[in-house]
């Protein structure tokens, strides 16, 4: 059932612009003192105020943008009601002046106010990709708010004279990826073929099924080889484990194993690189008892816990982020569409969600999620051929390059199977070796908390 919106402070101008210079200044390295804001502050940046009341109401969708042509690209500027005027305007004496108020338009996308303030839901809960601007309009692949951010940047090197070099990664490389993989099933490879052979009354078929079932490991308990996969590209894996198996009240699958009986299996991963995280069952994203005692469970391994992912991707925007903040995780991983690869804010660094009830940033970053393996090819979604699946993706990772961004990839153990043709290992590899190529340098979620935190600093 979808909680009723609370009642939450107005959110402001100067809470906006406080929320988007934020994340600006977190963007780049070497920021120059520049003051931005709107005309009655008279800084040296000055953005255009839109004569509206849109953050005073409650509507989740505001008027559609008018279309600017920047940096070679046709992009959406929401709140823009001067489109006969420049985008921007280097005024002499260290002036400039942005004739679109994109310091709105960020915090709308960044914010998530459009889920916040609807009441689209999907059948497990979830904002949903149509009920979104991104699918409206056509730019779920692309980082509009970085991009608004370039704009910015413009003005700023004018003002401060002095470039703003996007921020950088480990060992000075431009951009990063971080590899997941959540962690559903272990023991139920066996499941689909036993199946089929019932539905073929191939008797003999089924018994040899259930008998490696019985006598042979899964194909799906793979974590090991999940790990040296992943290695082999000079990456780690983050695992994010599921400590709920009971199937959830309306008979949505939870984990198929039992979390406390593989804990000792684990501890050959924490050995390497690896992360061992939190999977929040279903329900754990509106149940603060639920999400402390899932929580208990993986944090009893050691330096563990840090990072949290939803199983499903659940995320109720009217409750999540404060019941993440609560727990004092450092960071989480869901915020992205299951149906379809790209930016849910708009955004491909990592960001910390609003919080409209304290009408401030919360605590906790999230590490924006931008493919998922069930996406690329799931009968609910984009079905796409294999060798479909590279090409589309690349100019999202170009995007995610281009502004020193983190790629987020989640693909599940059960999809390391050999027996998966479709969105499989040979896929996963595929991808690696454009990470690769592509000179990305491979993070897990501590080294991003600790490089977002140094650049707060």
């Amino acid at each position: 059932m979808l909680p009723p919106l609370p009642p939450v402070p107005a959110t402001t101008a100067e809470t906006r612009l406080a929320y988007v210079l934020q994340h600006f200044w977190q963007a780049y390295d070497a920021v120059p003192t520049v003051s931005i804001g709107y005309a009655d502050t008279q800084p040296q940046v000055e953005v255009a105020a839109v004569n509206h009341n849109f953050f005073a109401d409650t509507a989740p969708y505001p008027a559609p943008p008018v279309w600017r042509e920047w940096q070679d690209r046709t992009l959406p500027f929401f709140f823009d009601d001067q489109p006969t005027q420049p985008l921007l305007e280097l005024l002499p004496g260290g002036q400039a002046r942005i004739h679109a108020d994109v310091v709105s338009a960020a915090f709308y996308l960044l914010s998530g106010w459009q889920e916040f303030h609807s009441d689209e839901r999907d059948q497990h809960g979830r904002f949903p990709y149509a009920a979104s601007v991104q699918q409206r309009y056509d730019f779920v692949t692309v980082p509009v708010v970085n991009y608004y951010f370039e704009v910015l940047r413009a003005a700023v090197e004018h003002t401060g004279g002095q470039p703003l070099r996007p921020r950088r990664w480990a060992d000075g490389r431009a951009w990063a990826a971080f590899i997941t993989h959540d962690i559903d099933n272990l023991c139920s490879a066996w499941k689909a073929p036993a199946k089929a052979a019932l539905r073929r009354r191939d008797w003999l078929d089924f018994a040899r099924c259930y008998w490696q079932h019985l006598t042979q490991k899964d194909a799906w308990d793979n974590l090991a080889e999940v790990q040296q996969t992943v290695a082999e590209y000079g990456a780690s894996s983050t695992f994010f484990f599921l400590p709920e198996h009971r199937k959830a009240a309306n008979g949505t699958p939870n984990a198929d194993y039992q979390y406390r009986r593989i804990t000792a299996a684990l501890r050959p991963l924490l050995k390497t690189r690896s992360g061992i995280e939190l999977h929040g069952s279903l329900g754990s994203c509106v149940n603060a008892n639920k999400l402390h005692q899932d929580a208990e469970q993986i944090c009893h391994l050691g330096p563990t816990g840090l990072g949290l992912r939803f199983h499903y991707l659940s995320w109720e925007p009217r409750i999540t982020p404060m019941l993440v903040d609560e727990l004092q995780f450092a960071y989480d991983s869901t915020l992205g569409f299951a149906e379809h690869y790209g930016f849910r804010n708009s955004y491909c660094l990592p960001f910390r969600p609003f919080n409209f009830q304290r009408g401030e940033a919360v605590d906790f970053l999230e590490i924006p999620l931008n493919v998922m393996d069930a996406t690329l090819h799931h009968p609910r979604y984009l079905q796409l051929a294999p060798d479909e699946i590279l090409p589309a993706l690349t100019p999202m990772f170009h995007e995610i390059e281009r502004f020193g961004g983190v790629c987020t990839v989640l693909w599940h153990n059960e999809n390391f199977d050999p027996a998966n043709t479709r969105n499989g290992p040979r896929e996963f590899r595929a991808l690696m070796e454009y990470l690769r190529s592509r000179n990305a340098a491979f993070v897990n979620g501590q080294d991003i908390c600790t490089s977002m935190s140094a650049l707060s600093s």
